[in-house]
């Protein structure tokens, strides 16, 4: 619901607050400006000091007022002349007539109300709710990604887009707040809708004589110039007439000859909330924090383009679902943990078939489960496991929220996995365990699909129909992914000497047969993923793709992997099979957990093999010359020394700090990476309490021995390899 509220009703919101961000980031400026222009106060005059003089030039004098620029100003009728006109307060000279600029004026009344009136002002005081309400959620699905309230400050990962929208959130939303609980406070107050202050006015009785001269008057001496706000005098042809003076303290009755203070009104308790919160929201007599929130205003726009971006990446990241009928109205309800939408696909299939059989169903990401989902008749979980053994993207929060949550729906978890790994659908178990903890009935045994099988999918809908006492065809075609043209460019092939063979590959996009014109690669970075379809499977419902690790980014003008040539591998021996020229179709699938940090802390990356991939992509990248130290180990230093004479030359150019190697069959008896980092511990131990990140890319069982070989370096700092993983300082691309 929260992500609902946020999403793109708080992008509509957000892009329609901009007039009101724009126009309130233009004002910001203008306290800094006045405070500029403006003449100093002096901190040694009195009120009586300014008066005598403004009225020692005008005799007419009838009030002397601080404006909101910071500049005082006096109004004056000499009976010939009249005005209003800026006034020096050191000698009460006049400094030219005193006038709004017609500029500021037109902001100000398209900032408060749109140039409409009133029904301007109410759309501005909604507006505020808005803003309100969009800074809140966003702070709570901030801190519900990163881990709670207490992690908001952590390193925020993911796509450009992502990255963006969470760090400029979280530095602007305290100034938003900050201007939208103000701004709703002065609506409130434009609108009566504060109660009035209740001060009381006590009844003066003047002394009657004559005027004294002014600078003479004790009320008025008494009192400092820099605490002023208005002063008028009293009507000349009155003798019963006062001095008023307004600070803020409160108001004083003086009289005009005597300059006793006849009367002393405190400011009420409104009255100074109600000046403080005119300070906060308008930055005048705060010129520092006026430009911090106009910088807070700045960000609206950014914000709203950037969780537009978001928005449509998700919307088209998912099929559509068909008839997808409210939660609380459903008999089924189906639960989609997916890391690259292919499971939704299967969710997609399963919903139409089951809404087919006349099933009222609702399908929804695990991570937006509430009670409505489990109080419906029968839960079905479709779950993929990610990485080693972990929660898929749309299910990262789903236990810990089901562990919070009643209900004991009929229940059938489906794990969608590859059975060459060692933690197939491990993620799945683990749902399936949570579940038969709460005592739910099982509608079937957890079922594991391997590789996106369709036939195992098949059956498993042919065991659920007799479960649910009917026929379930489920005929899934999964849609073949969007491709990019690829022409490979050039290629290096290493560790044939020790029967590994290695292969650089770098690919860019053809040109146009029609103009000749270059090419343009589709957006990536180094660690992202490029998914290639092997020949002989571009068939759909058999296209399995396989996922490589990008060395390089687009800006490096080719796409580079480091392909291993597998026994039996259908797609590593076609790519070794190509030669300069050749063409593939690809596709991009980002990987923004397997970042880089921002920053400048220190970097340890370590791999082995066609692992240094990524990793030297990383480095090539590291134009600012952050402290990066390179471990990866290889077979033979004379056969594939992978990325050798890049790396010598990144050394040279500080991109790269350090580099140890560690190769298994040299003659000096070999060595592996682990044994690298067991070696230097003490260093390694020194740049994590330096706040060093830890990026791992490679096999699986070197991975393994990577984490042994760490323990023990960072145990003695009182942390531990989970630790370092959930706040994002250890990050592994295993496989």
């Amino acid at each position: 619901m929260l992500r609902r509220l946020h999403g793109l009703p708080g992008i509509v919101l957000a892009l329609a607050l901009t007039v009101t961000a724009v126009t309130g980031a233009v004002l910001s400026v203008q306290p800094a400006l006045d405070r500029a222009a403006a003449p100093a106060i002096p901190a040694v005059a009195s009120v009586a000091d300014l008066a005598a003089q403004v009225a020692a030039r005008h005799p007419g004098v009838s009030a002397i007022r601080l404006r909101a620029d910071g500049s005082l100003s006096a109004t004056f009728d000499d009976g010939d002349t009249r005005g209003v006109e800026r006034i020096d307060p050191a000698t009460g000279a006049g400094l030219g007539p005193y006038a709004v600029s017609e500029t500021i004026r037109f902001l100000i009344n398209l900032h408060r109300s749109f140039l409409m009136g009133d029904v301007g002002r109410v759309a501005a005081a909604l507006g505020a709710l808005a803003m309100l309400g969009l800074s809140l959620s966003g702070l709570m699905l901030l801190a519900r990604r990163l881990g709670g309230a207490g992690a908001l400050l952590r390193p925020i990962r993911g796509t450009p887009a992502q990255r963006w929208h969470g760090e400029l959130g979280r530095l602007a939303a305290v100034g938003l707040l900050l201007s939208s609980l103000t701004g709703l406070w002065m609506s409130a107050g434009t609108f009566g809708l504060l109660p009035e202050a209740q001060g009381a006015n006590p009844a003066v009785t003047a002394s009657g004589g004559a005027p004294a001269p002014v600078a003479t008057l004790a009320g008025l001496k008494a009192v400092r110039l820099q605490d002023l706000r208005a002063l008028s005098f009293p009507d000349p042809s009155d003798p019963a007439d006062v001095f008023t003076l307004v600070t803020d303290e409160g108001e004083r009755v003086i009289d005009a000859a005597t300059g006793a203070t006849l009367a002393l009104t405190p400011a009420t308790a409104l009255e100074r909330i109600s000046d403080l919160v005119r300070t906060l929201h308008t930055g005048r007599g705060a010129w520092l924090l006026s430009l911090l929130l106009g910088l807070a205003s700045a960000a609206v726009p950014v914000l709203g383009g950037t969780g537009l971006v978001l928005w449509l990446r998700r919307r088209g990241a998912r099929p559509r679902i068909a008839a997808n009928v409210p939660a609380r109205a459903a008999d089924t309800v189906i639960l989609v943990g997916s890391e690259g939408n292919s499971t939704w696909g299967f969710a997609g299939t399963l919903h139409a078939a089951l809404t087919a059989a006349g099933h009222k169903v609702h399908t929804a990401a695990m991570n937006d489960v509430t009670a409505a989902h489990l109080a419906a008749t029968r839960l079905l979980v479709l779950a993929a496991t990610y990485g080693e053994g972990t929660a898929p993207q749309s299910a990262k929060h789903f236990l810990a929220r089901l562990a919070r949550l009643p209900g004991r729906p009929a229940v059938a978890v489906l794990g969608f996995g590859d059975r060459s790994f060692p933690h197939f659908c491990r993620f799945a178990r683990a749902v399936a365990d949570a579940l038969e903890a709460r005592e739910c009935p099982q509608i079937l045994p957890m079922k594991r699909i391997d590789r996106r099988s369709a036939q195992e999918f098949a059956q498993w809908g042919r065991d659920l129909g007799a479960a649910l006492g009917h026929d379930l065809v489920l005929t899934h075609v999964a849609e073949p992914p969007k491709t990019s043209p690829l022409m490979l460019a050039s290629r290096e092939l290493y560790g044939e000497a020790v029967g590994a063979p290695v292969a650089i590959l770098r690919f860019q996009a053809p040109a146009d047969p029609c103009t000749g014109a270059p090419g343009r690669l589709p957006a990536f970075e180094a660690g992202d993923l490029v998914g290639i379809v092997p020949p002989g499977q571009e068939k759909p419902g058999d296209a399995m793709p396989r996922f490589y690790s990008l060395a390089s980014s687009t800006r490096d003008g080719v796409l580079e992997i480091c392909v291993r040539l597998r026994e039996g591998g259908l797609c590593s021996s076609f790519l070794h099979a190509l030669q300069p020229g050749a063409r593939i179709d690809a596709f991009i699938r980002e990987n923004p957990a397997f970042r880089p940090a921002t920053g400048r802390g220190p970097l340890i990356l370590i791999g082995a093999g066609a692992g240094i991939g990524p990793l030297a992509g990383f480095v090539r990248a590291n134009a600012a010359g952050r402290p990066v130290h390179l471990y990866w180990g290889g077979r033979s230093a004379a056969s594939d020394f992978l990325y050798e004479h890049e790396l010598a030359q990144h050394l040279a150019e500080r991109r790269l700090t350090t580099l140890r190697t560690a190769f298994s069959r040299d003659s000096d008896g070999g060595a592996y990476v682990q044994d690298r980092i067991a070696a230097d511990a003490p260093r390694l131990r020194e740049l994590v309490r330096q706040g060093a990140q830890i990026l791992v890319c490679g096999g699986r069982d070197m991975a393994e021995a990577v984490t042994r070989a760490l323990d023990p370096v960072v145990r003695p700092l009182g942390l531990d390899l989970p630790t370092l993983k959930s706040s994002g300082r250890y990050v592994e691309d295993v496989y």
